[in-house]
């Protein structure tokens, strides 16, 4: 068993109404292995973007701990929370968040610009993305002239293209066509095999978890871990049986 890159224990988030105060994030516990695909599966609105925001420095959760690269995220100053962040996580928008004035090159290499490379060979590695990706002939061209699917290929090789320990993706496949979204689905999975990187991906979409290594079930800001999925017991029945059993 590869020993996990992220570690949550007992994470809790508070969030406050006119009636009071509400857990969006209850006792979540759970790992990821380093080299491995791991789902965190629910509907809209079941904290999987709150959860997210935690475990990758984003947003201090109101209790519990976050190990990321052996070292605790919450228990760091602001700066090297925010350094450990840049060096360690590729993080994929459900809205893409690329620059819009930047062309796609710049965007894929501005990770490289602000110092996260951390030995990468920086123009084998563009290469390399731009080639398995099909980029080449999108390079010099701006945001605003790419379909959705294309937007979300450049900002899945800007997050791989420094290695980042892990990388976190937020429903990145919401807004694109089913097609461009089994194409997203297929680079993360050639990530994991081909490369050794690590994927932590939050989505409501059974198509997308069924990629995975492992998939826990998150339903009312809680891990239902009994549903818990992991290995070849990833498969869309599988899948469906958990959600079905969830009443999901």
């Amino acid at each position: 068993m590869a020993e996990p890159i992220l570690a949550a224990s007992e994470l809790y988030k508070f969030f406050g109404t006119a009636q009071g105060r509400f857990a969006v994030v209850r006792e979540v516990s759970f790992s990821v292995p380093a080299g491995k695909l791991v789902t965190i599966m629910g509907p809209s609105g079941s904290g999987k973007s709150t959860l997210l925001h935690m475990v990758s420095g984003l947003e201090p959760p109101a209790g519990g701990t976050v190990s990321l690269a052996g070292q605790d995220l919450w228990g760091l100053s602001e700066k090297r929370r925010t350094l450990l962040r840049r060096d360690t996580v590729g993080f994929v928008f459900q809205f893409y968040n690329l620059i819009p004035n930047l062309t796609v090159s710049e965007n894929i290499r501005l990770p490289l610009l602000i110092g996260a490379a951390g030995g990468v060979d920086e123009s084998g590695e563009f290469e390399r993305l731009v080639e398995a990706f099909d980029l080449a002939d999108k390079l010099p061209q701006y945001p605003h002239q790419l379909s959705g699917g294309e937007m979300q290929r450049v900002s899945i090789a800007r997050a791989l293209i420094a290695r980042p320990a892990i990388v976190m993706a937020d429903e990145p496949t919401g807004n694109i066509s089913t097609s461009a979204g089994e194409e997203v689905m297929r680079l993360f999975r050639q990530a994991c095999d081909e490369q050794g990187q690590t994927i932590l991906l939050v989505t409501h979409n059974p198509r997308d978890a069924a990629f995975s290594d492992e998939v826990h079930f998150l339903r009312d800001g809680e891990l239902h871990e009994e549903q818990r999925l992991a290995g070849d017991q990833v498969t869309h029945d599988g899948i469906a049986h958990s959600l079905t059993t969830l009443g999901i």
